[in-house]
């Protein structure tokens, strides 16, 4: 054994244990306690491990902790005094940190470049921040915000009533900026064992165990192995309890690459140099099904009891006579698209904690669902969902996948079997492997119009891969039929979806639940019949779309609807932009550019079922303004939103506000973070709240409407004219809560079931937008280069301008990876190398336009954004691909090699005319 070494971090010297080979980021965050560098990959593709060594920007998890002997080892955590830098600032400002787990790595290679050069310009922020990829932002804010280092203090904090519409900076963003937020990998209890999971490397395969005791025995220290006979409860769950179908440790078969069959724990030491390829286990590999054709062809193997022809279950929409309509319309496009995986890859892989306190278990991981993960963890456990705590970590992005059970199950087992703490973080290859993607589609739709190109009627049809289990391809399989036509008036329609099973991948949500994929195609055949029609393809757009008053497809009566808003914000953007492009191709250079464009709406919350949120509001004797809000925010700014909200609505300033966060035990169930719901459906139950309070508190002071309310430590002042009243919050006796005052309030959007026709009112709230793209092909080669995205987006009413700003960018840079590069393999992409996710790099120039139709049942007329944002993007840019080339991708990602297949087929085709 070597001496210890020394290191030198944040000033300080310090000694580093004695291997020399460990590395850098596992001895800051184990040994030292430095968790602010994060660990996403450990193998130097995500950057979110960024520190400054000697002031040169290095990945931590690439360099051994003896390269670091001696030297200036700077993170996150030394960037701050007493107060944030003015890099940390200027993030908190411009929105910069989204979720925040590749913030630390963005600081740090952003400080190493403002030392070298204070006044940096545009590009080389770009260059400097080039290795640190984030999958939240779309990387604009972030720059913006190098940009500004400079700048001085922080927004000013908007006075009472006036919350609303205020950039206000986000509640949890210093600890984001500083390295104090603590994710899902950051919490090591003393003494925890390490879990690790046994996973099968073959998609569709029986197996079964050697001898378990005498591997266990034999390893270096004492390793407890459980499979699913240990399991006490049922061993199966699901997002959707009537279509729960999931093993948390598979039994005697194994469905798909990946799926865990046993979990290992133990010293930590010992089990992470455990190698698992050795465990006994015998596979006997079967056929697989990898694809929906394959799934569904006659005399395919049936992967789930019950579900005849591998179709887990379908969705159907009709209204009027389509096929008749078709056949009568003057102009008729048809045509299919077929997308692949999508992964998430968020920078922060699956982690998590599970101890005990009592006889109740508690789990601290990353999630988007507490009240989920609780439920379905108790159930597999055989508890009472009482004993079951879940205490979300900040989650570091999720975008659908984490509403699905991961570690919980696995590291509860642990923990209830020993009575000892339980650790689980999935490495990045795990986190791919095991984990949900977007549904790939086989899509096929007719769409007709008049003479005057206005449309007569539509066909839709669609199979969705939703995997080897269920997840959310209920949801998928149901909600895309309502979507499919787009936001436009369509008298005659009808549409089908399936979700079928193979054994790819589990599918489950991922930031639009299908919806992405249909707008491909119904917004590349709109496109088609604008031609057709011989009308300007915005225009076509702006003819057909939705207004207040008009029904849609599923018989709504449509209110708030601001599609129409949104293309004509464009108009002028649409203009310029065909201008830049034909200026362009006038040159005569080999390059080629295109101007697309596509539209959005997107329903808010669940399809036709029950939504609830759930907001408690406290004032405490010493005068503390609690807000208990279970919504976990992923990034998207829910714990800034909300409260923006509840304090107009109660009359006191955001600033006076305590968070307290999602936790089973201390928050009401503000339901699951998905479907664009939290700001529509938690914000009208904040709102109701802080009007509740409000009214409490006038009533006790006999007080009108109109008065202003002051908190002044335990002394609530209320003001109106010349009167004025004191509460003395100290004096009040305690409510059961143990509050001084304390309301609760509820809200459930308003929607109806779907009848047999898909008829109904699926949802309370929608969310519009539109955007333009323009692109650059390079047809030697095959290469799409996105110039400018232009995106427009009526919020109902804009909660927090910079955060929405920042929520349209993430979706953006989401959008193009799926037109232009994203595609997982089983197998082959599972780390992000290999898996290519947009760079800082690979972003266009931006131009936000935010709009503001309220929903009249919207909190303030507002309405949610977050997987609006993404759906225009790839249909836009694949639009622009076409009218660049005059070729249609029906095969996503627009690869080069399938730009350029698609080129030499439009070759030939046009020789052929």
């Amino acid at each position: 054994m070597s001496d210890a070494l020394n290191l030198v971090v944040n000033g300080r010297t310090v000694s580093a244990g004695s291997d020399p080979g460990r590395r850098l980021s596992e001895v800051l965050r184990g040994e030292l306690g430095l968790t602010g560098t994060k660990s996403g990959c450990d193998a130097g593709d995500c950057g979110a491990c960024t520190v400054l060594l000697d002031g040169v920007p290095v990945c931590a998890c690439l360099t051994p902790v003896a390269q670091a002997a001696g030297r200036r080892v700077e993170t996150v955590e030394g960037l701050a005094g007493a107060a944030p830098s003015g890099l940390q600032a200027a993030f908190l400002r411009h929105g910069a940190a989204q979720c925040g787990i590749c913030t630390p790595g963005m600081l740090m290679a952003a400080q190493a470049l403002l030392t070298r050069n204070p006044t940096p310009d545009r590009g080389q922020v770009e260059e400097a921040i080039g290795g640190v990829l984030c999958r939240c932002t779309g990387y604009a804010a972030i720059v913006d915000a190098v940009l500004d280092a400079a700048g001085t203090g922080a927004a000013a904090t908007p006075p009472a009533g006036q919350a609303v519409g205020a950039s206000v900076e986000r509640l949890d963003g210093p600890d984001k900026v500083t390295g104090a937020e603590s994710f899902g990998a950051d919490h090591m209890p003393e003494g925890a064992l390490l879990v690790r999971a046994v996973r099968s490397p073959h998609a569709a395969a029986r197996f079964g165990f050697g001898d378990l005791a005498a591997w266990a025995a034999a390893q270096p220290g004492a390793v407890h192995v459980f499979t699913a006979a240990d399991l006490p409860g049922p061993n199966i769950s699901g997002v959707i309890p009537d279509f729960a179908d999931q093993p948390a440790l598979a039994e005697t078969h194994v469905r798909m690459r990946g799926e865990a069959v046993a979990i290992v724990a133990g010293d930590p030491d010992v089990v992470a140099a455990l190698d698992l390829d050795g465990f006994p286990v015998d596979w006997a590999p079967v056929a697989a099904l990898e694809d929906v054709d394959a799934a569904r062809a006659p005399g395919a193997a049936q992967l789930h009891e019950g579900r005849a022809g591998n179709i887990l279950t379908g969705g159907h929409v009709v209204t009027g006579d389509a096929r008749s309509a078709l056949e009568r319309a003057a102009h008729v496009a048809s045509g299919t698209v077929r997308t692949g995986f999508v992964e998430h890859a968020y920078i922060e892989p699956e982690a998590g904690v599970a101890w005990m306190d009592g006889d109740t278990l508690v789990i601290r991981a990353c999630t988007q669902a507490p009240v989920m993960d609780r439920d379905d963890t108790a159930r597999v456990l055989g508890l009472p969902p009482d004993r079951v705590r879940i205490i979300p970590s900040a989650t570091g992005g999720g975008f659908g996948s984490k509403l699905d059970l991961s570690v919980q199950p696995l590291i509860g087992l642990v923990a209830l079997k020993t009575g000892r703490p339980a650790r689980m973080v999935y490495s990045r290859r795990e986190s791919m492997a095991a984990t949900t993607k977007r549904h790939p589609a086989r899509m096929n739709a007719r769409i007709g119009v008049d003479a005057d190109g206005r449309i007569t009627g539509m066909e839709f049809d669609g199979d969705f891969d939703t995997g080897a289990y269920a997840s959310w391809g209920p949801t998928v399989a149901v909600r895309v039929p309502v979507h499919a036509s787009g936001p436009y008036r369509v008298p005659n329609y009808r549409a089908d979806a399936r979700a079928v099973h193979t054994n790819g991948p589990v599918s489950g949500a991922f930031r639009g639940f299908g919806v992405p994929q249909a707008a491909i195609l119904q917004e590349s055949l709109f496109d088609d019949l604008a031609d057709m029609a011989g009308l300007d393809r915005l225009a076509f757009r702006r003819r057909n779309a939705l207004r207040d008053g008009d029904r849609s497809v599923c018989g709504q009566d449509m209110d708030g609807v601001g599609i129409g808003d949104c293309l004509a914000a464009l108009e002028d953007s649409w203009t310029a932009a065909l201008e830049r492009a034909r200026a362009a191709n006038a040159d005569a250079g080999p390059l080629r550019h295109g101007v697309g464009v596509a539209s959005c709406w997107y329903g808010c919350g669940n399809t036709g079922l029950p939504n609830p949120s759930t907001i408690r509001l406290g004032l405490t004797g010493d005068g503390r303004l609690c807000l208990h809000q279970g919504a976990t925010d992923i990034g998207q700014g829910s714990n800034t939103v909300i409260p923006q909200i509840a304090a107009d609505a109660l009359g006191l300033p955001v600033s006076d506000f305590t968070l307290i966060g999602p936790d089973t035990a201390l928050t009401p169930d503000c339901g699951k973070t998905s479907a664009s719901r939290q700001t529509v459906t938690t914000g009208k139950a904040a709102w109701l709240a802080g009007r509740a309070l409000r009214g409490r508190l006038l009533a006790l002071a006999n007080m009108g409407g109109d008065a202003r309310l002051e908190l002044d430590g335990a002394v609530l002042r209320l003001r109106e004219g010349r009167a004025s009243r004191d509460i003395d919050l100290a004096a009040l006796a305690r409510d059961a809560r143990g509050y001084a005052l304390s309301v609760e309030e509820s809200y459930d959007p308003p929607t109806t079931a779907l009848d047999a026709n898909g008829q109904g009112a699926p949802y309370a709230v929608y969310g519009y937008g539109a955007q333009i793209a323009e692109v650059t092909v390079d047809p030697a080669l095959g290469t799409v280069r996105v110039t400018r995205i232009t995106a427009a987006h009526d919020l109902g009413r804009v909660i927090n301008p910079v955060l929405a700003r920042g929520q349209i960018a993430g979706g953006i840079a989401q959008g193009l990876g799926l037109a232009l590069m994203e595609e997982y393999i089983p197998g082959r992409t599972d780390n992000l190398h290999d898996y290519l996710i947009p760079t800082v790099g690979d972003m266009p120039r931006i131009d936000t336009i935010l709009l503001e139709h309220p929903d009249p049942e919207g909190p303030l007329g507002a309405k949610g954004l977050g997987e609006h944002a993404l759906i225009p993007t790839a249909p836009a840019i694949l639009n622009a691909i076409r009218h660049a080339t005059g070729v249609r991708i029906d095969r996503l990602p627009a690869l080069p090699h399938r730009v350029l297949a698609a080129l030499r087929r439009g070759t030939t085709e046009a020789a052929g005319a």
